[in-house]
């Protein structure tokens, strides 16, 4: 069974920073971890994810600002600096474990930020 659980969001001024943080009870093979956002009124969007290869994917709005790791535990991080405004949304962890599988959610960890 897949669990997701996330956790770190908060309230932050613009310029600062969090780390949200997803425990991710998956199986040991993996296609793809990633985190999505969803402000009010606006679509889920994709943020971050990253490939069993390792390799990493950033929508152009975060990209040199936030950053998305794995550690042995099969916990997955985004870290967020230089948050801005408009980043204000729930931010969920989601894992694809076959490469055209569906996606598994967590319940989601809300970011917002003041200017």
């Amino acid at each position: 069974q897949v669990r997701l659980v996330e956790s770190g969001g908060g309230s932050v001024q613009a310029g600062g920073s969090l780390r949200l943080s997803c425990v991710a009870s998956i199986y040991p093979r993996w296609s793809r971890l990633g985190w999505f956002r969803q402000a009010p009124g606006n679509e889920r969007e994709g943020v971050a994810t990253l490939f069993s290869d390792g390799s990493t994917w950033y929508a152009d709005s975060v990209k040199g600002r936030f950053t998305i790791s794995k550690d042995n535990e099969n916990i997955l991080y985004l870290q967020m600096n230089n948050l801005k405004p408009e980043d204000t949304a729930m931010y969920y962890c989601a894992a694809r474990i076959t490469r055209y599988g569906d996606y598994y959610w967590g319940q989601g960890t809300q970011v917002t930020v003041s200017s």
